[in-house]
């Protein structure tokens, strides 16, 4: 009679590595084998990419492509959770690449060192089932959420600066989700910040990075209730959150027509 590990595709090492998800009935062995299986997506390797990429290697999904054209400067290292002072001056995708295989060796990450547009996009995020979009600027967030909604696949979106913080899940899937789009209107004068020049609370982006892996997990194992439709907002000064509904935009331009 085949032993468990063998029923399930893992070996005892496996088992042992993934147990405490694999004890949770939410999950248990089918879990974990769609996280072994699935091909994430993360854009931007800073402040909110760096703890999603974090967790999503630990909990073993199987590829991790990660985008980013940086590299590792000392003022990073105040939030930036997968560099060391030595990686200073490295590109991070490079640095990341190490740090998580010496997390999860079983995970294989893609390492694209430049800034992804549109182009680069479309290829990149068809090959994904997820997508975690942990970037800094609008221009990107916006390529990123018209390739989703070009290729069907859910975004996780984060953002994070001073003390406050959002989360939301934008999923084509679901034709009732609204898109990156509704929420935020490309050419919109909405003012840009950065934490270059705004600064940002180091734990902050370790909840919203943390937030945005734990939502691409549940994505890819097809349990809980994502927060597809609704925008998580996050005051850390006072550590209070709030859940707002967000509603699908019938003239949206991006995502109207599908």
């Amino acid at each position: 009679m085949p032993q468990p590990a063998m029923q399930a595709g893992m070996d005892d090492a496996q088992l042992l590595r993934y147990s405490r998800h694999i004890l949770l009935p939410e999950l248990g062995i089918d879990a974990q084998r769609k996280f072994a299986a699935a091909h994430a997506l993360i854009v931007g390797a800073g402040g909110l990419g760096a703890p999603a990429a974090h967790f999503l290697a630990a909990a073993g999904v199987g590829t991790l492509t990660i985008c980013d054209a940086d590299t590792v400067d000392l003022t990073n290292l105040q939030r930036q959770i997968l560099y060391a002072t030595g990686d200073i001056g490295k590109a991070k995708v490079a640095a990341a690449k190490d740090r998580l295989f010496a997390i999860n060796p079983e995970v294989r990450v893609e390492a694209v060192a430049a800034r992804v547009g549109a182009g680069e996009l479309a290829p990149l995020v068809a090959r994904a089932d997820v997508v975690v979009d942990c970037c800094d600027n609008f221009a990107t967030r916006h390529a990123v959420n018209r390739a989703c909604v070009a290729a069907v696949k859910p975004l996780v979106s984060g953002a994070a600066i001073r003390f406050d913080g959002q989360i939301a899940v934008f999923d084509p899937r679901d034709c009732a989700s609204p898109c990156y789009h509704c929420l935020f209107g490309e050419g919109e004068e909405i003012e840009e910040t950065r934490c270059a020049t705004m600064g940002v609370f180091a734990p902050l982006v370790g909840i919203v990075g943390a937030t945005q892996a734990a939502e691409a997990l549940k994505l890819i194992a097809g349990v809980g209730e994502p927060v597809t439709g609704r925008l998580l907002l996050i005051d850390a000064f006072s550590m209070r959150w709030r859940d707002l509904a967000i509603a699908r935009d019938p003239q949206c331009l991006v995502c109207s027509a599908t």
